[in-house]
């Protein structure tokens, strides 16, 4: 498929890489029914790390089969399938090719109290199992974040002079902020921001409420009237925080919720003008029929707002 104008467009802002990561970028942005458009659905499976596997595989038993996620973004028509090394490795061989992958290099687990990741994959793993490119999460405001910063420079760099894209996961967290601030408009385009700043090339964050956490911030948006109030108004300073729409961003679908409000949640996601979605639970833990036609519905989403 040759290079569209909207994949051009994007692939021509990161101006330092080499012509493997960029090929790595245009392979993700050139696959699945959103193939060409400069959008992205993406389908992660990392939450048996994050969350155990009877919570996030329990409500759909066939989920607990590796070879069930890459046959649901392959069937689905997705841009790429992001897990960690044992998910990748136990179907690298039977989908070799037929899907973009992003190893996730780094992972928690519920079992730990410490607010870090330990990492878990490597740039070789992901070379040896054919992937696009790795995953990585960072907790800005932990006690951690300065460590996990050093680990995504050294990861990155090596894994961009491989020819791998770096896909960053930003969820803020830590003693200065409570649950409310974690997803403030305000903190997440600074988590977002943070990981423009370190080199990601696509950046996840989760969607954003109106609540402004820092009051040094909450005195600008509120001086400068810079308008939060919807959620593709906050999409929108969440995409301008990253280089000014330079970078591409993508958002989760948000907790667990109703095939309504996570709709809704995807149109203020697409009307805000990101990138797209990665969206995991949300999917994986319905009926096949059900995450396949949720899915077709997201997908069509994001192509109407091309």
């Amino acid at each position: 498929m040759s290079i569209t104008p909207y994949v051009k467009k994007i692939i021509d802002n990161y101006e330092s890489d080499n012509p493997g990561t960029k090929a790595s970028l245009v392979r993700m942005l050139n696959h699945g029914k959103l193939a060409g458009t400069g959008k992205l659905v993406i389908l992660p499976v990392d939450q048996g790390f994050e969350h155990g596997p009877v919570r996030s595989f329990g409500p759909n038993p066939a989920a607990y089969d590796p070879h069930y996620h890459f046959s649901l973004a392959i069937e689905a028509g997705l841009n790429a399938y992001a897990a960690p090394l044992g998910m990748i490795e136990a179907g690298a061989d039977t989908f070799a090719g037929q899907i973009p992958t992003i190893l996730k290099l780094n992972s928690s687990n519920s079992l730990a109290t410490e607010k870090d990741q330990a990492v878990t994959g490597s740039v070789a793993d992901a070379l040896r199992l054919g992937c696009s490119a790795v995953g990585f999460t960072i907790y800005p405001g932990s006690e951690y974040a300065f460590q996990q910063m050093e680990e995504i420079r050294e990861l990155g760099e090596e894994a961009k002079s491989a020819g791998l894209a770096v896909v960053m996961w930003s969820y803020p967290r830590g003693p200065m902020l409570d649950k409310a601030g974690e997803t403030a408009i305000d903190i997440c385009a600074y988590g977002a921001h943070m990981a423009a700043l370190l080199g990601a090339h696509i950046i996840k964050v989760k969607p954003p409420t109106d609540h402004l956490s820092l009051g040094s911030a909450k005195k600008v948006y509120e001086e400068q009237k810079i308008d939060v109030s919807t959620m593709p108004a906050r999409i929108r300073n969440v995409v301008q925080s990253c280089f000014n729409g330079r970078r591409i961003v993508v958002f989760s679908g948000g907790e667990n919720s109703s095939t309504g409000q996570l709709l809704e949640t995807i149109r203020g996601i697409a009307e805000g003008g990101a990138n797209g979605s990665i969206i995991g639970r949300n999917t994986f833990q319905r009926p096949r029929a059900e995450a396949l036609e949720l899915l077709s519905t997201i997908i069509s989403i994001f192509k109407d707002a091309v």
